[in-house]
């Protein structure tokens, strides 16, 4: 039997309940989910890609993926080419809004004509989870919100110790 392997990439500046939500539910349809966590310089992430790569890790460590292998691994580069070093077969992506979906469509139209064998499928937010984004997450954060229930208490540490920071 084929092992189903898909690839679910990210920014990550952090990962949030919202990126919890959509791995949890795409390793009930795969044997094994490589989290890639992309580097990314244009976006001006707030955290490093170590950082990232390993927030990204201690929250995924919590998740009751009964039996899928969960990976995350850092890449540069075209995401299409990951995918194909990871032998994945499908590329996840969340979607939250209507807004998301006009990026996301034209985005899987370029992958597939860079390698029409791997497939991107879509899942929907949670409803718990539509409105969650790492950038208001941050700015809630910075400004002294709760930001409690949209990320982990790891991330949550790591936020307020980098705003801290920031703020000497």
């Amino acid at each position: 039997m084929v092992e189903r392997i898909g690839v679910y990439p990210g920014t990550f500046d952090p990962i949030t309940n919202g990126h919890l939500d959509i791995i949890q539910r795409a390793a009930k349809m795969l044997d094994h989910l490589v989290v890639g966590v992309a580097i990314n310089a244009g976006k001006g992430p707030l955290f490093n890609l170590e950082e990232r790569v390993a927030l990204t890790r201690e929250a995924i460590a919590t998740l009751p993926v009964n039996g899928t292998r969960i990976d995350v691994k850092p890449f540069e580069g075209l995401l299409m080419d990951f995918a194909a070093e990871q032998h994945a077969r499908v590329v996840v992506r969340g979607l939250r809004a209507v807004s998301d979906f006009e990026y996301e469509f034209q985005m899987a139209g370029m992958n597939a004509r860079l390698n029409p064998t791997i497939e991107t499928v879509f899942l929907m937010a949670s409803e718990r989870c539509q409105f969650i984004s790492s950038r208001f997450v941050k700015e809630i954060g910075r400004l002294g919100g709760n930001i409690d229930s949209f990320v982990t208490v790891g991330v949550k540490a790591a936020l307020l110790k980098r705003f801290a920071e920031q703020a000497e």
